[in-house]
């Protein structure tokens, strides 16, 4: 049922033994970044058992993470078939845009008046370190440091409430970024993009905040269609 998937990750360091993760956190974590970073592609049936061998993860915590990431719209649940990675559809990644263009600009407003000077040290540390997965061309690192970036914006609105609506939201995108992350002229823009919004943030400005913002996700908006 489905076909097989990648063996690359017998080879990664242990994620529990680096983090002390759970084994339901564990689970979690090494299926979601196979799934956002395309290893498993999109309309893919996934076989537990196969599932459980090249991921070394037992049954309980696995079936736990596929519960989780059906929450999350990555994968879908399917009665007498089973477990499918979610098909991408560029009309999706559109609304979720619409939704994130509102959410994102009142968290880059909030975020300007809150945002602590050790917390915009961090966030240019972040986009540096974006900088520096392009300069190796590795995709993975670029998505993992631009959710981290966001992630750093929302914490800093210190609203619980629109942190967790866009951990939703940026968890549904992650796919679509591996997408434009791959095409070099997004990326050359999305380095000047950070710098930007690093800028606005660093000088408490509300207004340029959210225009930088919104511009960062706009522009990812206008790679994805290229792309079609």
């Amino acid at each position: 049922m489905g076909s097989p998937l990648s063996s690359d990750v017998r080879d990664e360091p242990s994620l529990e033994a680096v983090s002390g993760l759970s084994q339901n956190e564990l689970a979690y974590t090494k299926l979601k970044d196979r799934v956002t970073t395309l290893v498993y592609k999109p309309g893919e049936y996934l076989n537990t058992a196969t599932l459980m061998a090249d991921l070394a993860l037992g049954r309980t915590p696995l079936n736990h993470a596929l519960h989780r990431l059906a929450t999350e719209g990555l994968v879908q649940i399917i009665p007498r078939k089973g477990v499918m990675v979610a098909p991408l559809s560029i009309d999706d990644a559109l609304h979720m845009i619409d939704v994130r263009v509102v959410n994102e600009c009142l968290c880059a407003r909030l975020a300007s008046q809150r945002i602590t000077q050790a917390e915009v040290r961090q966030l240019a540390l972040t986009a540096e370190a974006f900088d520096n997965a392009v300069a190796a061309r590795d995709v993975a690192q670029m998505m993992n440091c631009d959710r981290e970036f966001h992630e750093q914006i929302a914490d800093a609105s210190r609203n619980p409430v629109l942190i967790e609506v866009l951990r939703v939201l940026h968890a549904r995108s992650q796919r679509f970024w591996a997408i434009s992350l791959s095409t070099s002229g997004h990326v050359s823009e999305v380095h000047d993009e950070h710098r930007n919004i690093v800028q606005a943030l660093a000088s408490g400005d509300a207004d340029a905040a959210e225009a930088m913002v919104r511009h960062h996700i706009l522009s990812f908006r206008q790679a994805l269609l290229s792309e079609r």
